[in-house]
C-alpha cells in the first residue's frame, strides 16, 4: 500500500528554538522519588502518608484498606493480586480491614500530586483522588495516533516530541493546503493517516487525516485537535473542505481538546467524513486513484464587545 503527502502552509516553518523543552514530567517522576528517599521522620503528615502507601504496588490506599493478623496492611487490588496472603509475614489475610487506618486517611488534607507542576490546591484524603484525575496540571498524553505512544509532558515538550521522535510535520499559520494520494483507494484495512501540527495564535493544533471502515463502507476522515484544555480549545474554530467535480464539502466546528483521545474523537464521527465513493468522485478520473485536496482554516473567535454574536478573528 503506497501513499504520498504533500502538505503546503501558507507560512514559514517553525523555528527549531521555538519547540526546544525538557520534560518537565520526567524531572517531576524524578523529584517525587527522591522526596520519598529522604522522608523527614520529623513531619508527622508525611510519617502516616508513609503508612498509607501500599506496601505491593506503593500507591495510596483507599477503603477498603485490609490488613493481615499481624497489622501488615495492603490495597484491595493487591490482596487479590497476592492471592490472599500477606507479602511481608506470608500469613493469610483474611477479610480484616483496618478501620483505624481508614479513620486517620479521613482526616487528613494532602496538596495534588502535581503541586509541583502549579496546582496550588490542597484536598480531603479521599477527595484528593478524584481532583488529580481531572486536575488541569496533570500531563497530556501524546496525540500521535499512529502507536501506542506512552509518552506524558506539557505541550511544549510535547510538540517537540512529535518533531523528533515521530517526524511530524510543523507548520505555522492558521491555513492549510493539503493533497492526500493514495493508490489503492479500496485498501483501508489498516487506517492509512497523516498528522499535522500547526502554530498559530500562540497556540498549537493537530489535523489528523485517516481512512477506516464505518460499518461496512470506508470512509476518509479528517479532524483538528487542540493541544491544550477544553475550555480554552473552546476559544477556536476551524473549517475544513474538499471538493472537486464542481462539487464540495464543507464542515465547520470546534477543535477537540488532546485530552479525548484520538480514538474517541473519531468514534465519535466529530469531524469532515468523505464516503469513499464520493472521495472517488472528487478525485475523477478513471477512480482507480484518490486524490483528494483538503483546505481548511483556524480562527479565533472574539466576544463583541456590544455583547452580541461572537466576532471570528482570522490571522493574517
Amino acid at each position: 500500500m503506497e501513499s504520498s503527502i504533500e502538505c503546503v502552509s501558507s507560512t514559514d516553518g517553525m523555528d527549531d528554538e521555538e519547540i526546544s523543552h525538557p520534560n518537565p514530567f520526567s524531572q517531576f517522576s524524578s523529584s517525587t522519588k527522591s522526596s520519598h528517599n529522604n522522608i523527614n521522620t520529623n513531619n508527622p503528615t508525611t510519617s502516616v502518608h508513609e503508612l498509607l502507601e501500599c506496601p505491593v504496588c506503593t500507591n495510596s490506599m483507599y477503603p477498603p484498606i485490609h490488613q493481615c493478623h499481624n497489622g501488615h496492611t495492603l490495597c484491595s487490588t493487591c490482596k487479590v493480586r497476592v492471592h490472599n496472603r500477606c507479602p511481608t509475614c506470608r500469613q493469610e489475610l483474611g477479610d480484616i480491614r483496618c478501620l483505624a487506618l481508614e479513620k486517620v486517611a479521613e482526616s487528613l488534607e494532602l496538596p495534588c500530586k502535581y503541586c509541583s507542576l502549579g496546582c496550588p490546591e490542597i484536598f480531603p484524603y479521599y477527595s484528593k483522588l478524584k481532583h488529580e484525575a481531572a486536575c488541569n496540571f496533570r500531563p497530556y498524553s501524546c496525540p500521535y495516533a499512529g502507536s501506542e505512544c506512552s509518552v506524558v509532558g506539557d505541550i511544549p515538550y510535547l510538540v517537540a516530541h512529535l518533531r523528533d521522535d515521530h517526524k511530524v510535520d510543523m507548520h505555522s499559520g492558521c491555513t492549510f493546503n493539503h493533497r492526500y494520494v493514495k493508490s489503492n483507494p479500496r485498501d483501508v484495512e489498516n487506517a492509512t493517516w497523516m498528522l499535522t501540527v500547526f502554530h498559530c495564535f500562540g497556540q498549537y493544533f493537530c489535523l489528523h487525516f485517516e481512512a477506516f471502515q464505518l460499518g461496512m463502507a470506508p470512509v476518509y476522515m479528517a479532524f483538528l485537535r487542540f493541544m491544550g484544555d477544553e475550555m480554552d480549545a473552546r476559544n477556536y474554530s476551524y473549517s475544513l473542505e474538499v471538493g472537486g467535480n464542481g462539487r464540495k464539502l464543507i464542515w465547520e466546528g470546534t477543535p477537540r481538546s488532546v485530552r479525548d483521545s484520538h480514538r474517541k474523537v473519531r468514534d465519535s464521527h466529530d469531524g469532515l467524513i468523505i464516503q469513499r465513493n464520493m472521495a472517488l468522485f472528487f478525485s475523477g478520473g478513471d477512480r482507480k486513484e484518490l486524490k483528494l485536496r483538503v483546505t481548511g482554516r483556524i480562527w479565533k473567535e472574539q466576544q463583541n464587545p456590544d455583547g452580541g454574536a461572537c466576532i471570528p478573528n482570522f490571522c493574517s
